[in-house]
């Protein structure tokens, strides 16, 4: 971790998906993307592009590599996540990509399927193998999604990342959930979390960017929550509320 660094702007889009026009939420994805600043992570709701059409899911997933081209296209300069539906030998996974500066250096199937939403009739699971903590620009990440979050082990695979990233479509019953989570994720391995989540009316939102602390910027009301990962606010935490797991 470079703690000498400026802070980097994080954006965490929450954004409502039009399950009748899947396009219209890729042109939709393409034009946040480019108002947004060169030198920022950004985090996409989870499967934002197709919502979780169980009806439509050959639909979707040959809409992957055309959504990811268009993708791709807007993160120079930036680092971008993108969940898509693909399909491959037959099974559908729920796949991340990590995006820096049109290049994808990392990829991750969701590991634990909801089963409430039925997910795991439709997917297939992830390894957890691919959970890890990757290195872009100089920057420790870390990715969950969505259900992942409550899944502690998965918190101490990840622990050393400066930030960890988390794409959802969480439900609105259990909102406090997402509110409570990824707070505790923070302050448990000391670093941020940023977290976007899905608009749907039947969605909790609750984005938020969240720091060391557990303190978070969040708005329901937004569309685009903005915040900054400040290396030096790790740097203190971990100096001064020492865990025994770091070493900076």
């Amino acid at each position: 971790m470079t703690t000498s660094r400026r802070p980097v702007p994080c954006f965490a889009l929450q954004l409502p998906t039009d399950v009748s026009d899947f396009r219209k939420n890729i042109r939709r994805l393409c034009r946040e993307l480019e108002k947004i600043p060169e030198g920022s992570i950004v985090v996409t709701p989870e499967v934002f592009v197709t919502g979780y059409p169980y009806e439509a899911m050959e639909e979707a997933a040959a809409l992957a590599d055309e959504a990811l081209e268009e993708v791709v296209k807007r993160t120079t300069g930036k680092i971008v996540t993108l969940t898509l539906i693909v399909r491959e030998d037959g099974h559908f996974y729920n796949r991340t990509f990590v995006i820096p500066d049109r290049k994808i250096v990392h990829t991750q199937d969701k590991i634990k399927l909801f089963l409430l939403g039925d997910e795991d009739k439709y997917f297939t699971a992830g390894s957890e193998e691919k959970m890890r903590i990757f290195e872009v620009n100089g920057m420790k990440m870390g990715l969950m999604v969505c259900f992942e979050l409550r899944y502690t082990e998965f918190w101490q695979k990840l622990r050393g990342a400066d930030v960890i990233l988390v794409p959802a479509r969480w439900g609105l019953p259990r909102k406090t959930h997402l509110e409570i989570l990824p707070k505790a994720l923070a302050i448990c391995n000391q670093c941020y979390a940023v977290v976007a989540n899905s608009a749907d009316g039947e969605m909790a939102k609750s984005s938020a960017v969240i720091d060391p602390n557990g303190e978070s910027v969040a708005d329901d009301d937004a569309s685009v929550i903005e915040g900054f990962l400040d290396f030096r606010r790790i740097k203190l935490v971990r100096r001064y509320i020492r865990m025994g797991l770091f070493h900076d």
